[in-house]
């Protein structure tokens, strides 16, 4: 097992990138990625979550994230868990016409880890780097707001809902973030 990427620091700050396993498009659809806003929410209401910076893109979400309670693994872990469970419960419903394709892609991939049931949707992966230092911290939360630009999506970074950059410009946002001094 890789020691690369881990969170060292239970208590630290970490810039995460949660990633879904064969880079799968489900984000392209609203429902998707409220499961994510509305878990994030509730983890950072009910768990001690503080999320300093996301952006939830078609296959993947970007973060900053700390924990109060100094159990950060604990939380990613719980927010994995659960996000992926509704997600694949949201996806079996007969309005998603990209079903078939996408259980078959996720019950692929849990064949190859031990510790999967039927579906993996998430990698295992977190790509966890701890942010030590001011710059740094600046440097990870620009390159999560720019995302959706670099992609295309948007022209102003400010323009993607799903992203804390309408936090920190001052906008009407989906979800309540700690806000960084920066």
């Amino acid at each position: 097992m890789s020691t690369g990427y881990q969170i060292a620091d239970k208590a630290g700050l970490y810039f995460l990138t949660f990633q879904v396993v064969d880079w799968v498009d489900i984000f392209t659809r609203k429902v998707y990625r409220d499961i994510v806003i509305d878990s994030f929410d509730y983890c950072r209401k009910h768990k001690g979550l503080q999320i300093w910076a996301y952006v939830v893109m078609s296959n993947h979400v970007h973060c900053i994230l700390s924990a109060k309670n100094g159990n950060l693994p604990d939380v990613v872990r719980d927010f994995k868990r659960h996000t992926a469970s509704k997600i694949l419960y949201e996806i079996k419903k007969p309005v998603e016409s990209r079903k078939d394709w996408m259980l078959k892609r996720f019950e692929f991939a849990a064949m190859s880890h031990i510790r999967n049931s039927k579906y993996q949707f998430w990698t295992h992966e977190n790509h966890a780097i701890e942010l030590v230092s001011h710059w740094f911290t600046c440097q990870k939360m620009a390159y999560i707001h720019e995302n959706p630009v670099k992609s295309g999506l948007v022209e102003k970074a400010e323009d993607w809902m799903y992203s804390s950059q309408r936090n920190y410009s001052g906008l009407e946002s989906l979800l309540e973030i700690d806000l960084m001094d920066l």
